[in-house]
């Protein structure tokens, strides 16, 4: 199936089965990516490209004439958690995950989603600190993603053993794990390190004149997948990475950007789209593929954010419209578009009140139907805004 030996090479692993006894295949060992664009991009590839800056600019815009742009990080951000989680087969609705407690999460599934979200937000501010994109930052990444599952106590480094991606559907059952895989990535050891060491240099480099930005970002993404340098979680972390590209390479200022529901929507083409660059060199079909992505993921974050700020506008006509006078119950609007469900000590602790006072304010945005609580929370009460809630997941 691999016709293009420009694109990596193929080399020999082994094993020994419990049952079946010892086996021979082959893993794919992906070419350092190149200084340059790929290759034979096509005219209709250059535009995918050209529509997908022209989105994301116009994304970044919106982002950058709103008060507080930060704001609207953590509702975009859970929602790219749930779908980016449900690509990987695990799957948790949209509506639990927006309104979960993150440090009470009652379902391995919740777990597993929300754990993309606190390694989202130390990734970012990591690189706001001034951190590079280094191996030992995937690492401390990939450990905060996997924390609390099976593969915990094994994550947190490069993969110290092989593993295998996917089944063809025409595969013997009952044969050897390796040999029905759809695609195997590189043995563990060295090499495997020095590649992903190779790439996080690469990402770093400035290539203004050189390489397209939305561009450089595809190929470091299939450079990650392709390598697939983690036991779990190189999906989840190989989209992550789409956004930090981005931000890195100023694309984006702000990252709100949510890139999984597109892909996620068409999972089937987007891990053909992958291999097909592995098997044939097809840069110019995952290319196309992905920054159509782009496109769509930034014009769909756009008009999500554009809808939040109405619903914030709409809510605090609410509070004006009613007898409360307070700053701190407008405060309390904002905190409820930028938190999809809160406490009451969070109400405390974010607007500096008393407990008493941040208790009663609660109360008096459910009496007027801008909050309400969480159904079966009764000890540690949860209170979400519907009408926040109700946009975040309209399209879902």
């Amino acid at each position: 199936m691999f016709q293009n030996g420009a694109m990596g090479s193929l080399v020999p692993i082994t094993g020994q089965d419990p049952q079946l006894g010892a086996w021979e295949h082959k893993a794919f060992v992906p070419a350092p990516l190149t200084n340059g664009m790929p290759d034979d991009l096509s005219a209709a590839t250059f535009m995918a490209v050209s529509d997908a800056r022209a989105a994301l600019a116009a994304l970044d815009s919106t982002s950058r004439q709103l008060p507080n742009p930060q704001l609207l990080r953590l509702p975009t951000l859970r929602r790219e958690a749930q779908s980016t989680s449900a690509l990987e087969g695990t799957y948790a609705p949209l509506a639990a995950v927006l309104t979960a407690d993150e440090n009470n999460a009652d379902t391995a599934e919740l777990v597993e989603v929300l754990n993309y979200v606190r390694m989202a937000n130390l990734g970012f501010a990591k690189v706001s600190q001034g951190h590079t994109i280094s191996v030992s930052l995937l690492s401390e990444l990939q450990g905060v993603l996997m924390r609390g599952t099976p593969l915990h106590s094994v994550s947190g480094r490069v993969r110290d053993n092989q593993v295998v991606i996917g089944r063809r559907p025409d595969a013997d059952p009952l044969g050897f794990p390796a040999h029905p895989a759809r695609f195997i990535p590189s043995p563990p050891g060295l090499n495997l390190e020095a590649n992903l060491r190779d790439l996080t240099d690469w990402m770093q480099q400035p290539r203004e004149g050189l390489i397209d930005p939305v561009v450089a970002a595809a190929m470091s993404h299939y450079q990650f997948e392709t390598l697939h340098p983690f036991r779990d979680g190189n999906g989840r972390l190989g989209r992550f990475l789409i956004v930090l590209h981005l931000q890195l390479t100023g694309v984006l200022e702000e990252p709100t950007l949510t890139v999984s529901p597109w892909f996620e929507a068409r999972r089937n083409d987007y891990y053909d789209k992958l291999f097909g660059v592995s098997a044939d060199g097809d840069w110019d079909g995952f290319v196309r593929f992905f920054a159509r992505g782009l496109q769509a993921a930034a014009d769909q974050t756009r008009t999500q954010m554009v809808a939040l700020v109405a619903v914030q506008n709409e809510l605090k006509e609410m509070v004006r419209a009613s007898r409360l006078r307070a700053d701190s119950a407008h405060a309390l609007v904002d905190l409820a578009v930028a938190n999809p469900s809160f406490t009451v000590r969070k109400v405390e602790s974010d607007l500096n009140l008393s407990y008493t006072r941040a208790n009663k304010l609660v109360s008096q945005l459910v009496e007027l139907a801008i909050l309400r609580q969480v159904p079966g929370d009764t000890y540690d009460r949860r209170f979400f805004a519907p009408r926040v809630l109700r946009t975040l997941t309209e399209d879902n």
